[in-house]
């Protein structure tokens, strides 16, 4: 495992991942891995990184994006960074390639907190700054002459179409998101409510906030309405008991109450 800490983030254990692969499959798998680490939070230490969002994130893949995700997730097990073989858990569904497809041209349709929409007009502006960057290194390293083996100006070229690909995404949710409205009704979750819910075999109480699937991110706290655990979760009154199925088995938790947003971004009960 090298010099890498024994409780390392994903970005450390990605860049070790990546460095040991050949340089032509390390070329074919790297956009999804990073496209992952990414939507987990590379700063995150790879011990916290639960079934749940793993199998959260595999409902909005297709089926050629999960083989190099569980190949990283089986490595991350094998070095001992993680005491769950999480790759089970990267479920995609039969129909995956039409949902994806559906998924990707329906941003149109796109419900945003307030949070959210700011959160990625900020992302949009941070892109669009490593955008120009990136043309800077690419000006540079076009000066060098011989081609045939111009590795930075190949990573550099690698980096901008990943960039342009993900600005263009963001561009068109903010081009036609509807931010929702904050209400203050609380007698059943609904979208942008938060709840704080109970696991009855553990007694270990988690929060998460409904969301568009486009501002989901478990690992923030960010739950998709159409998760198999939001989807239960919607609609629900506090106290209610709700099962999940996840690929792991059956989860049963309890609602503990259900806080609404007010329109400063405040959770209100």
């Amino acid at each position: 495992m090298g010099n890498i800490e024994h409780n390392p983030t994903l970005a450390e254990v990605t860049d070790t991942f990546l460095s040991h692969l050949p340089p032509e499959e390390r070329g074919k798998i790297q956009a999804e891995i990073l496209k992952f680490v990414r939507w987990l939070g590379s700063s995150r230490q790879v011990k916290d990184i639960s079934p749940v969002d793993v199998a959260s994130y595999g409902e909005q893949i297709i089926l050629s994006a999960a083989k190099p995700i569980k190949s990283f997730l089986t490595y991350i097990q094998k070095q001992g960074f993680s005491s769950t073989n999480l790759a089970p858990h990267l479920k995609v569904k039969k129909n995956s390639s039409k949902t994806a497809a559906v998924w990707q041209s329906s941003q149109v349709q796109a419900t945003l907190t307030a949070q959210g929409y700011a959160k990625l007009e900020k992302e949009l502006a941070n892109l669009k700054n490593q955008r120009s960057q990136v043309i800077e290194e690419m000006q540079i390293a076009a000066a060098d002459k011989d081609f045939r083996e111009n590795a930075p100006l190949a990573a550099a070229r690698e980096q901008k179409a990943h960039l342009d690909g993900r600005i263009k995404e963001i561009e068109a949710i903010l081009n036609q998101a509807k931010i929702m409205r904050e209400g203050q009704d609380t007698s059943r979750a609904k979208f942008g409510d938060t709840v704080v819910l109970r696991d009855l075999s553990s007694g270990k109480e988690f929060s998460y906030t409904l969301v568009d699937p486009r501002e989901a991110n478990p690992a923030k706290g960010k739950l998709s309405v159409a998760s198999p655990l939001g989807k239960v979760i919607l609609d629900k009154e506090k106290g209610q008991t709700v099962e999940v199925i996840a690929p792991a088995g059956i989860f049963c938790c309890r609602i503990e109450s259900i806080m609404a947003l007010s329109p400063e971004g405040k959770v209100n009960p």
